[in-house]
C-alpha cells in the first residue's frame, strides 16, 4: 500500500458533469461522437493532478440526456495511449501479453440495444481502430432507446481489464427521459443533481494507487496479479474526493450511481432525513419508498428526492454506514443548506409514480438453477465462476426470443453479496430462500432451510443488478429480447468480471434449429 495521505474533507464543491451536445441531429436520429483520451484533473485541493483516462477528456465523462424512442448514435472513439498506466495481469483469460493494452469497448448498462451496440467484452479497439477484437462489429453504435425513463450509465467492458479502464475513470451517466416522467412535477433542472459515487486510493504524487499484488505484498507470482476485490481508502463524487454541496431550502432530485469497483455502499443521512427512492435499476417504482438507508451494490442505481426545506443554515453529511467501511470510507459527502431559496418550491413527491407490468411465475418457460462458486487457481488465488464454467466455455444459456425465464442464482461463495448484471434485460426480482450450503456442496442437490423473503420495497422496481447474498437462493424473472444475438451475464465486482465470472448467452429466434 502507498503511504496514506491524509486529505481534509469537504474541501471541494461538488461538480457536475455537463451534458454532451450532439454533432447531427435530424427528425429521426441524433449523431455523437465521443473520444476517450488520457488527461490530468485535479481531484482535491490538495492533490497534484490525477493523470487519467476518461470521455471527452474529463472525470466522470460528459451526462447523455436523451428521450425515449429517439434513435441515437454514437461513435466511440479511442485517442488513449498505447500502454496502460496500471498494473495489467497478463495471465488472465482476455489480457494476454499479445493483446494491445490501450484498447477499450463501451457499454451502455442497463440498455435494452441490439447485440452489435452492446459493448460485448471482446468487441474491442484500439486508436484509430487500428486493432479490434475477435467479436468487434461497427465503429458506430446506435442505441434505441426504447427502455422507459430511467439512468443508465456508460462504461467501459474490455475483457481482462474492465476493472483498470473503469479505475482509471472511464465511465459517465446516461439518462432517459419520457413524457410520463415530465408529468410528474420532479424536481428538476439545476434541482435534479447525478451523484456518481466511486472509491480510489492515490499516491503521494496524486497518481492513482491500484494493487500489483494480493494482501498488499510487495511481491507476488505473478506479477502484477490479479487482486480481490479492492476496496480503496478515499471516496469520490463526480470525481471529487468528499465534496459539498451548497443547497437551498427545498426539495433535490438525486440520481444515485455506484460505480465503484467492488465496494458496497449504504447510503444514510445523518440529519434522520429519510431518502424518498423514487427509482432504481429500471426506472420509477410503483410508489415512492421511504428509506433511511439505501444499500448499493456495485453498478446498482437510486433515485432519490430529498427534501432540504427544514434545514436551512444546516449542514447535513451523507454517511456511508456499511459495516466494512473504515472511518475514512464513512463520509460520502456533504450538504450545506445555505443558499437562499430562489423562489417557491413547487415540486412534490407523487403518491404514486407509474404501473409496472410485472412477470409472474406462471408465465416462465424456464427455470435454470446458476450456482456462484469458488476454487482455486493454479496460483493458489481464488477462481469465482458462474455454473462452474469459464469464459471460453461452450454457451449454455440459449433462450428463445421473447421468452420468460426464471434464474435461480445460488450463492455459495462466502463474501459480500455479489451483484449481479445481465445485459439485453430488465428483470424482477421474486424471491431470495435460504438454502443448506453444505448439502448443496456436497451433493448438488438444494434443500431449503427456511421461507422465501420478498424483494425490499425499494427492490419492487425493474433491476439490471441484483445483490446475491451467501447462502441464499435469488430468484429473478425476465423475458429475454426483443433482440437476438450474443450477450453477457457477469459479476459486477469488476475483479470478479474480469477473472471469469462472467458468462455469454444467446437470444435466438429458432432455439431448436440453434441446438
Amino acid at each position: 500500500m502507498p503511504e496514506k495521505i491524509k486529505l481534509q474533507k469537504f474541501l471541494d464543491e461538488l461538480p457536475i458533469p455537463k451534458t454532451i451536445s450532439p454533432v447531427k441531429r435530424s427528425n429521426d436520429w441524433t449523431y455523437y461522437e465521443v473520444t476517450m483520451k488520457e488527461f490530468t484533473q485535479k481531484l482535491h485541493r490538495d492533490l497534484p493532478p490525477t493523470r487519467l483516462w476518461g470521455y471527452e477528456g474529463t472525470y466522470p465523462g460528459p451526462t447523455f440526456d436523451v428521450m425515449q424512442n429517439e434513435t441515437v448514435f454514437v461513435k466511440w472513439m479511442n485517442n488513449l495511449p498505447k500502454k496502460h498506466f496500471l498494473p495489467i495481469d497478463t495471465t488472465i483469460h482476455g489480457s494476454e501479453i499479445t493483446l494491445p493494452e490501450g484498447r477499450t469497448v463501451v457499454h451502455l448498462h442497463g440498455a435494452t440495444t441490439p447485440p452489435h451496440s452492446d459493448g460485448y467484452p471482446e468487441a474491442w479497439f484500439t486508436r484509430n481502430f487500428e486493432q479490434t477484437g475477435p467479436l468487434f462489429q461497427r465503429e458506430i453504435y446506435g442505441y434505441p432507446n426504447i427502455d422507459r425513463a430511467t439512468t443508465l450509465w456508460y462504461h467501459d467492458h474490455t475483457i481482462g481489464i474492465t476493472r483498470l479502464n473503469i479505475y482509471a475513470g472511464l465511465a459517465g451517466f446516461y439518462l432517459i427521459r419520457d413524457k410520463h416522467e415530465e408529468s410528474l412535477n420532479l424536481p428538476k433542472g439545476r434541482y435534479e443533481v447525478p451523484l456518481l459515487i466511486q472509491d480510489r486510493s492515490f499516491n503521494p504524487d496524486g497518481s492513482l494507487y491500484y494493487p500489483s499484488c494480493p494482501d498488499n505484498k510487495d511481491v507476488c507470482t505473478p506479477y502484477p496479479s490479479l487482486v480481490p476485490p479492492f476496496d480503496a481508502d478515499t471516496i469520490l463524487v463526480n470525481g471529487k474526493v468528499w465534496p459539498y454541496m451548497e443547497v437551498e431550502p427545498r426539495k433535490y432530485r438525486f440520481r444515485i450511481l455506484n460505480a465503484s469497483n467492488g465496494r458496497i455502499l449504504t447510503l444514510k443521512l445523518d440529519s434522520g432525513e429519510p431518502l424518498n427512492q423514487i427509482g432504481s435499476d429500471g426506472g420509477f417504482l410503483e410508489q415512492p419508498v421511504k428509506m433511511n438507508e439505501i444499500v448499493l451494490g456495485s453498478a446498482e442505481r437510486a433515485d432519490v428526492i430529498v427534501d432540504f426545506s427544514r434545514y436551512t443554515g444546516q449542514t447535513i453529511t451523507l454517511k456511508n454506514v456499511t459495516k466494512s467501511a473504515s472511518p475514512e470510507t464513512t463520509d460520502v459527502m456533504q450538504f450545506r443548506v445555505t443558499v437562499p431559496l430562489r423562489s417557491e418550491d413547487t415540486s412534490s413527491i407523487p403518491a404514486y409514480l407509474g404501473k409496472i407490468n410485472r412477470l409472474t411465475r406462471n408465465m416462465a418457460q424456464r427455470t435454470r438453477d446458476l450456482p456462484l462458486i469458488r476454487i482455486k487457481d493454479e496460483y493458489g488465488r481464488s477462481l469465482n465462476l458462474l455454473s462452474g464454467k469459464m469464459w471460453n466455455d461452450r454457451i449454455s444459456e440459449v433462450i428463445g426470443v421473447d421468452t420468460v425465464e426464471i434464474w435461480r442464482l445460488i450463492n455459495v461463495i462466502d463474501d459480500d453479496p455479489h451483484p449481479i448484471h445481465v445485459h439485453l434485460v430488465d428483470f424482477q426480482i421474486l424471491d431470495r430462500q435460504p438454502f443448506d450450503v453444505a448439502l448443496f456442496q456436497r451433493t448438488g442437490k438444494l434443500m431449503f432451510t427456511g421461507p422465501a423473503s420478498p424483494p425490499e420495497p425499494n427492490e419492487m422496481g425493474l433491476k439490471d443488478t441484483v445483490q446475491t447474498p451467501f447462502g441464499y437462493v435469488t430468484s429473478i424473472i425476465a423475458r429475454f429480447g426483443p433482440f437476438t444475438g450474443r450477450y453477457v451475464w457477469h459479476c459486477h465486482m469488476l475483479e470478479h468480471e474480469d477473472y471469469e465470472m462472467m458468462r455469454p448467452f444467446e437470444v435466438v429466434r429458432d432455439k431448436n434449429r440453434w441446438l
